[in-house]
């Protein structure tokens, strides 16, 4: 199961971004996956709840956002989510279309508290 792995590398940055923060405790951390990308949600989210249990990190929340296969039509610029592997464009109608996305595997964002503040409002890191 390569999920496990990629859990891994999620609790890697997520522990590389809190060195940087000392005091700070991760909350959250959200990732974009493709449709194509060949990672089971639900196997990835399994993993990352077993690597995190009886850690000092158990309360951290892995949030995923499933992203479609995506096409851009080469006739009329629209940019639309395949279905049913139909790869005609639904705005002309054109079969001149190509692949724009949908293999995605990356970091969204990771929030964090900080802990030694009044203010318990979260911070949140945005992956460029």
């Amino acid at each position: 199961m390569h999920e496990m792995g990629i859990a891994q590398s999620i609790l890697d940055a997520v522990a590389a971004e809190m060195e940087k923060r000392p005091g700070a405790i991760p909350t959250r951390v959200g990732v974009r996956i493709g449709e194509l990308a060949g990672v089971n949600p639900e196997a990835l989210d399994f993993g990352f709840t077993a690597l995190v249990l009886e850690t000092d990190w158990s309360e951290l929340k892995l949030e995923i956002t499933f992203l479609p296969r995506r096409q851009r039509c080469l006739t009329c610029g629209n940019l639309f989510s395949v279905r049913d592997l139909d790869y005609e464009c639904p705005a002309c109608q054109s079969s001149q279309t190509s692949f724009a996305g949908g293999d995605e595997l990356e970091l969204d964002y990771l929030e964090l508290e900080e802990e030694n503040k009044n203010d318990a409002s979260p911070l949140t890191v945005q992956s460029p």
